[in-house]
């Protein structure tokens, strides 16, 4: 290993150093760039604002909101940084508000954060941190990064309950080697305490736990705004095909749901199927929720393709646990996954993320999205 490499494994010292902290206003980023800062690095906060929300949207539980934007203000006059806002509303809502209203009518349940990722946040961040002549991104997700001859690959974060592996699954491989995640290698808890040896006014500061621009978890609000023709009612259907109710529109449904189906019978349903083309919830037993066979399209391969030779693990949600499976590339843009044991509620629109153990942890091979 080169002995000259900084903490960021760049050969440079840290004062001749730029690096670009992408600044949301929470704790974690905010920690970084004082982290950063405290190194030595040459730091610019950059703050994104991406959506212009109402009276009734601004909630302490949400990223990116106005008071995010003030706090990362706030942080970076502290810390003594440049900062700097960069408006990108229209990107943000074409990029993701757009995909995350048609996904839903068509009976998927999207994944907003992967898509802002892959958008907005690692392409044109990154784009913009190239022009300002950084020599890395910096951020505060929770993954973890390993340099090894001048390849960086993604690794699950050290705090499982805080990894953010599944959400940046579409990093390419050109980004991974722009991209610095100094939180990766700590656990939360660690990072309060350094954010509060740092002063930061956002040490005790609660996590963002809502989607950005869904008021209070309620996304059928959202597609009502932007798309109100799309409540249109339709039958409730068992797997003979027989009609058992009516709905008020697919978008109030999701792939596993049991409440708010309105269905009485002798034993628990869920949502088995959403079919969009007919406009119609399909529900059944538990028992039929369970799949081992899932197809994917574009995927985003991190790892090489001899590593998909045997088993490995693969997450279908981001709360859920590693499950062994054969992945079975057809081509570069396609897979199907066949799980050794079945699972339940597997929803298109959500991701499947390839994992693989080795000598560093949970290597990241890449994903795609489930058909």
């Amino acid at each position: 290993m080169n002995s000259n490499l900084n903490s960021l494994g760049i050969d440079k010292k840290p004062s001749d150093t730029s690096v670009v902290v992408a600044m949301s206003g929470g704790v974690d980023s905010s920690t970084v760039a004082g982290l950063m800062k405290k190194e030595g690095y040459k730091v610019i906060g950059i703050t994104l604002k991406l959506y212009d929300e109402g009276k009734e949207v601004a909630t302490s539980k949400q990223c990116c909101s106005g008071q995010d934007i003030m706090d990362a203000k706030r942080v970076a006059h502290k810390l003594d940084i440049k900062h700097k806002i960069l408006y990108y509303q229209d990107k943000f809502k074409q990029g993701v508000i757009n995909n995350f209203v048609e996904s839903y009518l068509k009976g998927e349940t999207p994944i907003p954060c992967v898509q802002c990722n892959q958008t907005v946040k690692f392409n044109d961040l990154l784009e913009l941190s190239k022009d300002l002549n950084a020599d890395a991104l910096v951020t505060g997700h929770y993954v973890k990064s390993v340099t090894n001859n001048s390849s960086t690959n993604m690794y699950r974060a050290i705090d499982e309950n805080r990894d953010q592996s599944y959400f940046l699954f579409s990093t390419t491989r050109e980004q991974l080697n722009y991209l610095r995640f100094p939180l990766g290698g700590i656990l939360k808890d660690k990072t309060r305490e350094i954010a509060k040896n740092l002063n930061l006014n956002v040490a005790d500061k609660p996590d963002s736990q809502d989607i950005c621009f869904v008021p209070n978890g309620n996304y059928a609000s959202v597609i009502k705004k932007f798309r109100p023709d799309s409540f249109k009612k339709g039958n409730i259907k068992n797997l003979e095909g027989k009609v058992v109710g009516v709905h008020e529109g697919i978008v109030n449904f999701t792939i596993g749901q049991r409440r708010g189906i309105k269905v009485s019978d002798k034993e628990a349903l869920y949502v088995i199927k959403i079919d969009s083309k007919n406009n119609e919830i399909i529900i059944g037993p538990k028992e039929k929720l369970g799949k081992d066979k899932i197809n994917l399209k574009n995927i985003n391969l991190l790892g090489d393709q001899c590593e998909f030779d045997d088993p490995i693990q693969v997450k279908v949600r981001s709360t859920g646990k590693l499950l062994d499976a054969k992945v079975n590339l057809k081509d570069k843009k396609k897979a199907e996954v066949n799980l050794i044991k079945p699972e339940n509620g597997i929803s298109p629109g959500q991701a499947c993320v390839f994992y693989k153990k080795d000598s560093y942890g949970y290597k990241i091979l890449g994903g795609g999205w489930i058909i």
